[in-house]
Order: C-alpha cells, then sequence, then structure tokens
C-alpha cells in the first residue's frame, strides 16, 4: 500500500521513529526490517525494567507510567488482551496517523513485544474507520501474514484491526473499550479500569500508537541508547504535532520556540500557543518562547499538540469556536456534558460579542470541573479558562468595542462537518405571556422585545437538545418547535 498523501515529517536531533521516512513514503514490512531490524522477544520482567529504567510514559496526553500498566495487567491470572489507541480524536493532532500512515510496523513491534510477554492471545488496534491510517494498518497486518514473520509465538496470537467513528471522545480509554467491543463508543458511567476489564471484559493493555512505537525502539536499542537523546528524567524523544499539519520528531528538553522556528521561521506568534490540544493550556508567546519540550519542567504538552495562533484572527473567537465544537462532541450522559458544556460555550460567545463577562465563563468552567464521567468536561473547563488568562487584553477589547478589530479565521482546526438542518421555534400566541424563559435558555436564537416577548432566529442541528429543552420548559406551554 502506497498512499497518495502522507503527513509532512520533520526533525529536531536524531531520527528515532521517524528513521527512514525521508525516503520513503511508507514503510512496508521489508523496508521497515532493514532500517529497525527484527525485534528480539523479551520475557515480561525484562521488559519492565527496561521500561522502568527510562521512566517511558503514555504519549496520549496523561503521561500515565507504562510499566504500571504492563504490572497491572500481568497481575490477574485470567487471558489478556493488548490494544492501540490510534483513534486521534483531537482535530490537531496527526502523530499517530502518521506513524501507523508511513510506519505501521514499528507500532504493531511494541505491542507484538507487550503481547509476547503477557502471553495476550491478541493485538488489537483501533483506527477511525474508513481513513487512510486504517487502511495502512490492514495492510501491515496482511504484510506480516503473507511473509510468515511471525514465529512461534506470533503465530497464536491474533492481530485485529477495528474502525470506530472519528469523534473526539472515541479515544477516551472506556469509549475505546466499549467501541472495540460492539457498544457505543461513548465513555462509561462509572470508571472502568483497562487493565482489569477491557476488551471482552479481559484484562487489557491499552496505550496509544506513538507509546507502542517508543516501546519497540526501547527494545531495539537497550535502555543506554536510548537514553542518548533527552533528558536524564525524560529521555529519548517525542511527536508534536505543529500548526495541525506537520509532524516534529524532537528530543525532550529541547525549546519549544526551536520547534515552533523550524516549522514557520521568524513567523509572529501572535497573542498565544495552545499546547496539548483542545483539553490542553494556552501560552502567551513569552511564555511559549522560554517553554522546554519537558513535563519535569511544567510545560503541559497533553497530546503533543502545538497550535500557534498568529496575529490576523481573533483568538477570542477562536476559542469560543472550539467551545461550540466540544459541547457538541460530548456524550451528553450526564449533567456537565448535556448541560454545562452548552452553558460554556454560551458564555465564550457572549464574551465575543461584548455582552458576556470572564465571570460568567469562570462560573460555566467551575460548574463542570471533576463532576464528568470522564474528563471530557475538566479539558473542555481548563482549555476555556487558560483563554481567560492569557487574552485579557483581547477580551478589555471585546467588552469596551464589542470586538477586536479581527476575523475569526479558523486557524484552530476543526473537522469538516456535513451541512446541519435548522430548525424554527414558534410560539402560539394565545398562550404566550411574555415569561423570557426561552431567551434566557437560548439566548444567541430568541430576543425579547421591549414587552417581553420573543422573536426567533433559525436554531442549527446542533443545538436542538437545548432546544427542546426550552419548549419542555416553556411555562405556558406556548413554544413549539419545528
Amino acid at each position: 500500500m502506497i498512499p497518495h498523501k502522507v503527513p509532512p515529517v520533520v526533525r529536531l536531533g536524531p531520527a528515532r521513529l521517524t528513521e527512514g521516512l525521508d525516503h520513503c513514503r511508507r514503510l512496508d514490512l521489508p523496508a521497515h526490517r532493514t532500517i529497525h531490524g527484527a525485534p528480539a522477544p523479551l520475557d515480561l520482567e525484562s521488559l519492565i525494567a527496561q521500561v522502568d529504567l527510562v521512566d517511558l510514559r503514555g504519549r496520549g496526553g496523561a503521561a500515565f507510567p507504562f510499566a504500571r500498566k504492563l504490572r497491572a495487567v500481568a497481575g490477574n491470572r485470567s487471558e489478556r488482551v493488548v490494544l492501540i489507541n490510534a483513534a486521534e480524536g483531537e482535530p490537531a493532532s496527526r502523530k499517530d496517523a502518521m506513524l501507523l500512515v508511513r510506519t505501521p510496523h514499528l507500532v504493531l513491534d511494541g505491542a507484538v513485544l507487550a503481547a509476547e510477554a503477557l502471553r495476550a492471545r491478541e493485538v488489537v488496534l483501533a483506527v477511525a474507520a474508513d481513513s487512510v491510517p486504517f487502511a495502512s494498518a490492514e495492510a501491515a497486518v496482511a504484510e506480516r501474514r503473507a511473509a510468515g514473520v511471525a514465529g512461534a509465538e506470533e503465530s497464536r496470537l491474533r492481530i485485529r484491526v477495528i474502525g470506530l467513528p472519528e469523534r473526539f471522545i472515541t479515544g477516551e480509554g472506556g469509549a475505546l473499550v466499549r467501541g472495540v467491543n460492539g457498544e457505543t463508543p461513548t465513555p462509561p458511567g462509572r470508571k472502568r479500569r483497562a487493565a482489569h476489564e477491557g476488551v471482552d471484559g479481559l484484562p487489557t493493555l491499552l496505550s496509544n500508537a506513538e507509546t507502542f512505537a517508543q516501546l519497540a525502539l526501547l527494545a531495539r536499542l537497550g535502555p543506554a541508547a536510548y537514553a542518548d537523546v533527552g533528558t536524564p528524567r525524560e529521555p529519548g524523544t517525542l511527536l508534536l504535532t505543529v500548526g495541525g499539519e506537520t509532524v516534529v520528531e524532537a528530543a525532550h528538553g529541547m525549546p519549544l520556540s526551536a520547534v515552533l522556528d523550524l516549522c514557520s521561521p521568524g513567523a509572529d506568534l501572535g497573542p498565544g500557543v495552545l499546547l496539548g490540544g483542545y483539553h490542553g493550556t494556552w501560552l502567551t508567546a513569552a511564555e511559549a518562547r522560554t517553554a522546554v519540550l519537558s513535563r519535569a519542567a511544567g510545560t503541559p504538552l497533553g497530546a503533543g499538540i502545538v497550535l500557534p495562533l498568529g496575529p490576523d484572527t481573533c483568538p477570542l473567537g477562536e476559542t469560543a469556536r472550539v467551545a461550540a465544537y466540544l459541547a457538541g462532541q460530548s456524550a451528553g450522559q450526564c449533567g456537565p456534558c448535556r448541560l454545562g458544556l452548552p452553558d460554556l460555550a454560551r458564555a465564550l460567545l457572549a464574551l465575543c460579542s461584548g455582552e458576556g463577562s470572564p465571570e460568567a465563563v469562570r462560573r460555566a468552567a467551575r460548574s463542570v470541573e471533576r463532576r464528568g464521567a470522564c474528563s471530557h468536561p475538566d479539558g473542555t473547563a481548563r482549555f476555556a479558562l487558560s483563554a481567560l488568562d492569557v487574552f485579557a487584553t483581547d477580551i478589555a477589547s471585546h467588552l469596551d468595542a464589542g470586538t477586536c478589530g479581527r476575523p475569526v479565521l479558523g486557524v484552530l482546526p476543526l473537522p469538516e462537518s456535513p451541512a446541519e438542518p435548522e430548525y424554527r421555534l414558534d410560539v402560539d400566541w394565545t398562550r404566550c405571556e411574555g415569561h423570557g424563559l426561552c431567551a434566557h435558555l437560548l439566548p444567541e436564537f430568541v430576543d425579547l422585545d421591549d414587552f417581553g416577548y420573543p422573536a426567533f432566529r433559525p436554531v442549527p442541528g446542533g443545538m436542538l437538545r437545548e432546544a427542546r429543552r426550552a419548549v419542555e420548559m416553556c411555562p405556558a406551554l406556548a413554544l413549539r418547535l419545528a
């Protein structure tokens, strides 16, 4: 399989994960073996010892110690499964897609090493359905079968690729397990650790694609050579997605400014840089210029996403636009997501028009923190609250004049969505008593005249749930939805 278009890759320092990609669009199995060799199987104790020596952490955003996951799964005596999380729901991330499209066997090598050490029954790779990474992953599994490279241990090991819907929350651990198990890929209502109850109810080693690729490199190089780059506390390299397109492999400890200058030499960063994705944190341009690629140094790397705004777009408008997207991407199964996130999005939109206040945004964000069935409300609140701190000057302009004078250019990438139907609110004037509750619940779509009676604007499909809520709560039962 040779993809027509592949994610671009650049480097700061030695090529580790991206070795060989200067000359090949995609490393098929023979090319992969030429560059990376065939990994030698490791027993569980040896594998955990190597992982402990370099303190390998998960690269999906939470930076959870990988050795602790291995021990947790190994502590269960039943059959085990290895699950690769490549359902990259973050619209601004491309690193896991790059790995699957361009060097998929590196990811599979790491997963197979872990599966052999754990004596797991199968490796499952979960990725967005009907995508290029999905096709490349299936081709890689087929290449392995055709080449007969499995060997005695791997021959009993099943490898399968599962396609899941491409949504923001699909990559959440509980949602991913549910999707692989044939259920709706939304977070479960209660916390379930995959290490105890994962795929088919079995103990499951769950980590993201880059983590398994790093594991393959560690096994090939050994801890000492793996730690030749990076810092003593964070050895090795990491993958970043810069500007929503370019994947950068850089060593831990390098200045973030070097990454930004490599991708856009001399570019004006504008009022801020988003680190970690849409559950991440905004930094001022000055903070970004002094940050280093190190979680130990306090840099919130998250899922390795770096998004400089540039000087020409409205930062508050960009934040509000993403907050509205995140509100629509929730599972809608708990109050903080179903009610709180739309309230937070509305508070940001009101602030953009100069009619809201930072205090209203803070209240809406605080109302969802640590109350959801998953971390989606917490991440969205963190994103919004950091914008209030970093864009204080811009917010003052919006409050004074209703605008900062810059358009919203859509610099922060969002997925293209099909055109949504629009709905219309109607009123039975024989019943309406001008309570004004509909305008309170749907301020973007309902205006009140001087006498307190409503006038309506079309409601997009993404707000249908909130419109129905307004209809149900009308005290005079005068509101209808068409």
